[in-house]
């Protein structure tokens, strides 16, 4: 074994009982070095474009591995600044191009926790608590889904990708081969999914009011071969919209045919009594993806495949004895392998565990409630703003608008040029054959003026005189 060089001292570890005397100092540093970043950036977005970032940031850092360290305090300050000066920052009103949420600050101190003790899901032996937290966790969450199934539980994933992936995978282990019938309005992940299961190519359903028609699926569960797994979704990514889920549930019924729900933008809905009968028939799925990293206020990742039974999760088995040895689990050692299809993995569950516990169901009711009454407002200036054209009235917290004036590359431009510019971060969506602004609001906190500001900010100078706001408008 070899011995450190004299006179060199090896740095501190996170963990142990010397954890906290190494780290507090060091949480000063990134802190301030947060703060200054955020300062420096004045806005949602770095200004510039992406040359001229990444240019501001290669001067800040200089080499990536110098020869000699410049220490933890150092390294810290320069690179945590850096970054925070050129993020797209979710805290900030308008960044509202994306599922892209502010974390809980509960949160991301749980999340600190994780990275310090660094256990990982993949035996016991490596995560003791932290396993049966998950367990104890995700029965609670997948209960929420199936309030009346067998055994409810669900898996933790990196999000709506992966909890899609392993839908699919499972109903192809319950049926071989099955075919994908997903609406039009679907997202990327599913027919991604089933390309990389190698399942047959997916059929998709038009969507032409932004929800799955039902006439439609029809026709094609009647014309389709078995085996069939439908995806519906709950939460579409351009537009927010929830398809008509108990009548896709009889379809499926009618047609012997499997259900998946994608509620990654609108699972949350679930804890709000306000909200919460959107999601009729949810229950009925054979599978069901939430993704608290979007309407959970979670840093990423926050994913969950939620199943009415334990058993649907029997064809992940896996052994590997170094991990699950047959007579460590006979002796009662817990088997995680199968709980993911990933080896090594973070406890992610620990920042949702906080969150359920710190808030109760009121304080996430609230969060949503209050998300979702902001996007209302949004849509009320819009309708009341001469000049502006609102596509329709939110769902969740989507709201898509775009000047009456305004051609498809009018609107492009108006998104690049406030990127650009540093003003606001604005998404973009297809619908009704334009192109449209996207505000998706997740920030609870946003004000009613923040969402004038947003609205304002289409008048500036700086965008194509067409799309300047007319005279009668109210935030010229």
């Amino acid at each position: 074994m070899s011995t450190p060089l004299p006179g060199t001292p090896l740095p501190p570890l996170a963990g142990g009982a010397g954890g906290r005397a190494a780290l507090r100092p060091l949480l000063d540093t990134v802190l301030d070095a947060l703060h200054e970043g955020a300062l420096a950036r004045g806005g949602p977005i770095p200004s510039g474009g992406p040359d001229t970032v990444a240019q501001r940031l290669l001067d800040a850092t200089a080499t990536a591995l110098p020869d000699t360290g410049t220490g933890a305090e150092e390294a810290l300050r320069t690179l945590v600044q850096a970054l925070a000066h050129g993020a797209a920052d979710p805290a900030d009103p308008l960044c509202v191009a994306h599922l892209h949420t502010p974390p809980l600050a509960v949160a991301a101190a749980a999340d600190l926790a994780v990275s310090a003790l660094n256990p990982s899901m993949d035996s016991w032996d490596q995560a003791p608590a932290a396993s049966a937290l998950e367990a104890h966790v995700t029965r609670t969450l997948a209960a929420e889904v199936y309030p009346h199934g067998p055994a409810p539980d669900a898996l933790v994933t990196t999000g709506g990708t992966e909890s899609n992936q392993l839908a699919l995978l499972l109903a192809r282990e319950r049926h071989g081969p099955v075919q994908l019938v997903h609406g039009a309005n679907a997202h990327h992940s599913l027919p991604r999914a089933a390309w990389l299961l190698g399942l047959p190519e997916p059929v998709a359903v038009p969507a032409p009011a932004g929800v799955i028609d039902l006439a439609a699926l029809d026709e094609a569960l009647t014309d389709l071969h078995h085996p069939l797994l439908v995806a519906a979704t709950a939460g579409t990514t351009d537009t927010g919209r929830i398809d008509p889920l108990p009548e896709i549930a009889d379809l499926c019924a009618r047609h012997n045919a499997e259900l998946h729900i994608d509620a990654s933008y609108g699972g949350p809905l679930l804890f709000s009594d306000v909200h919460k009968h959107r999601l009729d028939g949810l229950d009925r799925a054979h599978t069901v993806t939430l993704d608290l990293h979007k309407l959970g206020w979670q840093p990423v990742a926050a994913g969950l495949l939620a199943v009415p039974g334990t058993a649907a999760l029997t064809p992940l088995a896996h052994q590997a004895d170094y991990l699950n040895a047959d007579d460590d689990t006979e002796a009662g050692l817990p088997d995680l392998l199968g709980r993911s299809l990933r080896t090594t993995r973070r406890p992610d569950v620990l920042k949702i565990a906080v969150t359920l516990r710190a808030l109760g169901r009121q304080g996430l009711a609230a969060l949503v409630d209050h998300t979702c009454a902001a996007a209302q407002h949004l849509a009320d200036l819009v309708e009341n703003t001469p000049g502006l054209e609102l596509h329709d009235r939110p769902t969740i917290s989507t709201v898509l608008f775009r000047p009456t004036s305004a051609s498809d590359d009018d609107i492009a431009t108006i998104r690049r040029t406030l990127l650009t510019e540093g003003r606001a971060v604005l998404g973009r969506a297809r619908a009704d054959d334009r192109l449209w602004l996207k505000a998706t609001v997740l920030n609870p906190h946003t004000t009613h003026s923040d969402l004038k500001a947003l609205l304002s900010l289409l008048s500036h100078p700086s965008l194509p005189s067409p799309l300047s706001l007319p005279e009668g408008s109210t935030h010229r």
